[in-house]
C-alpha cells in the first residue's frame, strides 16, 4: 500500500486548498537532489500527502494521446510543471491549465520553450479522450504539438485513482447527478515544479497558483 494519506476535501465542487506558503524561498537544509532552497513552511515534506520539496515524484508512465507514446513523470528530461485536472471542470481546472499556458507563453516569448515540459494529467479518462483533449487544448489556447506540452491520460478510472489519488495525493470525488453524462468532481488542487531528475522543487497546493512566482521559481531552477 502506498504510504501517502489522501488529501480529504469537504467542499462540494471543485475545491482548492492552500497548505502553507510553498513558493517562498527559505533557508532550509541543503539537499543535493534539488537546486532551490527549502521553502518557508510550517511542516516537513514527509508530513504532507503529496510529493513535496526534495522528494522524487512517483515512477509513473502515462499515455500522451495527442503526441503518441508515453511520458515518464519521473524522467521528463528537463524541468517540468505537472498539474491534475479534468476538461469538463468549469472553475478550478481552467485556472490551473491557464497558469501552465501562460508560463508556456512566457517560455516561448523568452526563447526557452525547449527547456521546460508541461504535463497536465487528467483524472477523468472516460470523457477525456484524445479528441476531447485536442478540442480542450484549442479552447484553452495551449500549444499541444510542441514546446514540451503533453496532456497525459491514465487508461482507466482505476488507474486514475491509483496514480492521481494514491500516488500523488490529489483527492477527487465524482458527483452523482441524474444526468450521468454531466457528472463533475470535487477535487483538491496541486501543481508541481520538478527538476530534470523528477525531484520536487516547489509544490503549489492551491487552486490559484501565483503565475509570476511559478515563472520566478522556474527561472531560478533553470539558472541554478
Amino acid at each position: 500500500m502506498n504510504r501517502r494519506t489522501f488529501i480529504k476535501s469537504t467542499a462540494a465542487v471543485p475545491v482548492g486548498a492552500t497548505a502553507g506558503c510553498l513558493d517562498a524561498v527559505g533557508l532550509g537544509d541543503a539537499n543535493p537532489d534539488v537546486a532551490l532552497a527549502e521553502p518557508d513552511r510550517p511542516f516537513e515534506s514527509e508530513d504532507v500527502p503529496y510529493p513535496a520539496w526534495g522528494q522524487r515524484v512517483p515512477d509513473v508512465d502515462l499515455s500522451a494521446p495527442l503526441a503518441g507514446g508515453t511520458w515518464s513523470l519521473r524522467d521528463l528530461g528537463r524541468p517540468g510543471l505537472l498539474t491534475f485536472f479534468y476538461s469538463h471542470c468549469q472553475t478550478v481546472c481552467p485556472v490551473l491549465i491557464g497558469t501552465l499556458r501562460n508560463v508556456q507563453a512566457h517560455a516561448r516569448t523568452n526563447e526557452y520553450a525547449d527547456e521546460v515540459a508541461f504535463a497536465p494529467v487528467t483524472f477523468d479518462p472516460a470523457r477525456d479522450t484524445a479528441d476531447r483533449l485536442a478540442s480542450y487544448g484549442e479552447e484553452m489556447n495551449v500549444t499541444t504539438g510542441e514546446d514540451g506540452w503533453r496532456f497525459l491520460r491514465p487508461e482507466s478510472k482505476e488507474r486514475a485513482k491509483t496514480v492521481v489519488q494514491e500516488q500523488f495525493g490529489v483527492d477527487f470525488r465524482r458527483t452523482e447527478p441524474e444526468n450521468m453524462d454531466m457528472y463533475m468532481f470535487a477535487h483538491t488542487s496541486l501543481t508541481l515544479l520538478v527538476n530534470a531528475d523528477g525531484y520536487v522543487e516547489r509544490a503549489y497546493q492551491t487552486s490559484t497558483p501565483d503565475e509570476q512566482a511559478v515563472i520566478d521559481d522556474l527561472t531560478a531552477l533553470r539558472e541554478a
